[in-house]
């Protein structure tokens, strides 16, 4: 038995370490608050802690027989880390290609935009267009502006394609701009949490209360709402320099996760 719980305790603590490692740089670089939460990755970290940091060292406990042929035991073992590589690499790959590249403000409403939403030609025409804001493989996540461009047709072709859920001006960095110049807009749209019918009427209660204990201002129009992967968030905004002062979850959703 003790040759199994050192075969476990070496193979755990391999297994923890290089997934921590992973998991840090990730997190660090591009899931932050909100990142996480937005694109709505925690299956998959759950995947892969369950297969990486239990389901492989737990295998290891079990066929680690020291009456075993030293050949047969590493074979054995072998299998269960080659698994555990592959869920490894799928989990990684995943969580990097949709990491968050942007926050942005578009009309009424912020959302994410991840890797995975950029098709190469707009990342490729970005980089052409409008440099200082396209998108590198190490770009962290940056908060810009999106607004239409200028022209009606090309207006209308955006707008018609997003209604048909194709691509949204918010997937063409070509026309992103700093965050600073949407300012002025983004005045304009702010709301009162009550006015904000994206949330249910419960939702808005909690959502004001949850403000009200934070010392934010619950009655004024301070408030909009990010659109994440099948998740909503208020954002607070301070209403005078319009710096974020808050994302709040619904609580709902927010015990859900």
């Amino acid at each position: 038995m003790k040759f199994r719980l050192r075969a476990f305790g070496l193979h755990l603590a391999a297994s923890v370490g290089i997934l921590s490692v992973l998991l840090a740089v990730l997190y660090a670089g591009w899931y932050r608050w909100p990142g996480w939460y937005v694109t709505g990755v925690v299956h998959v970290v759950t995947i892969m802690i369950a297969v990486d940091a239990a389901l492989g060292p737990s295998l290891t406990l079990l066929i680690a027989n020291p009456a075993k042929p030293r050949r047969e035991l590493a074979r054995d073992i072998g299998v269960v880390v080659a698994v555990q590589l592959v869920a490894l690499v799928y989990g990684g790959t995943t969580l990097w290609q949709g990491r968050p590249l942007y926050y942005t403000f578009s009309e009424d409403r912020l959302e994410i935009v991840q890797a995975s939403a950029l098709l190469p030609e707009e990342v490729q025409r970005g980089l052409e267009q409008n440099p200082t804001l396209a998108p590198h493989w190490y770009s962290l996540p940056r908060w810009v502006w999106a607004p239409l461009p200028d022209d009606p047709e090309e207006q209308k072709r955006i707008m018609t394609s997003a209604v048909a859920e194709g691509q949204d001006v918010i997937d063409m960095p070509r026309y992103f701009r700093p965050w600073q110049d949407g300012l002025p807009e983004l005045r304009k749209r702010l709301k009162k949490v009550d006015d904000l019918s994206i949330f249910a009427r419960s939702e808005q209660r909690a959502l004001k209360q949850r403000m009200t204990e934070l010392g934010l201002p619950a009655e004024e129009p301070v408030t909009s709402f990010m659109m994440g992967r099948e998740v909503r968030l208020l954002v607070v905004f301070d209403p005078a320099t319009l710096a974020i002062r808050a994302l709040l979850p619904p609580p709902e959703i927010h015990v859900r996760h």
